[in-house]
């Protein structure tokens, strides 16, 4: 057993993959007083301000910095669909984006709220509403990924609504902080080492 070193400006996490092959039991939806509402084709600068909000405090960045065109193509694409989870005023408070385009299955790519709103149920709200929505015909398994920089109990809160583990693996990636990607204050439980890019 050994340390591998991560050099400063670099950030690892260990990714968890995981599946459900069945479809679970249907159950009433938990209460909750939020709204899903369906985004056909948001504008790049409507989808990033909620990613943002939702994902920052995780160090959520790629969609941030993928090019406008790469991601009209996911946003356009009939086989992605893009929920906003929204309060009664209209005012969007998370996000779910699942991803039909995996033969016979469905990906959970994002599925999060706004800080202020964790810890109160709304994630088993959101998650019912899920998974209602990805299981439809021709779906065999649906999956999702976590990783240690994700909420602590992300990977308990898959495993209790019925998601399997299969895999784990290493990513590393340039700490978006340094480079201004994200607040130098964003995620303060993870340690930020070198130094932020002068704006």
């Amino acid at each position: 057993m050994g340390l591998i070193p991560v050099a400063d400006g670099q950030i690892a996490t260990v990714v968890t993959s995981l599946e459900m092959r069945e479809k679970p039991r249907p159950r009433p939806l938990p209460p909750s007083p939020l709204r899903l509402a369906r985004w056909r084709s948001p504008t790049n600068d409507k989808y990033r301000t909620l990613f943002r909000r939702v994902g920052e405090p995780w160090l959520w960045f790629s969609r941030l910095v993928l090019p406008d065109e790469a991601l009209r193509g996911i946003l356009d694409d009939a086989r992605v669909e893009i929920y906003a989870a929204t309060h009664r005023a209209g005012i969007e408070l998370g996000m779910l984006e699942l991803d039909f385009r995996m033969e016979a299955g469905c990906e959970l790519s994002y599925l999060a709220l706004v800080p202020e709103m964790v810890g109160q149920g709304h994630g088993g709200w959101l998650m019912a509403q899920a998974l209602q929505l990805a299981w439809r015909n021709g779906v065999e398994r649906v999956r999702v990924h976590t990783c240690t920089l994700d909420h602590p109990r992300a990977l308990g809160f898959y495993r209790h609504h019925g998601f399997v583990p299969v895999r784990r693996t290493v990513e590393t990636f340039a700490d978006p902080r340094l480079a201004g990607i994200l607040a130098a204050d964003a995620a303060p439980h993870i340690p930020l080492l070198g130094t932020v890019a002068a704006r």
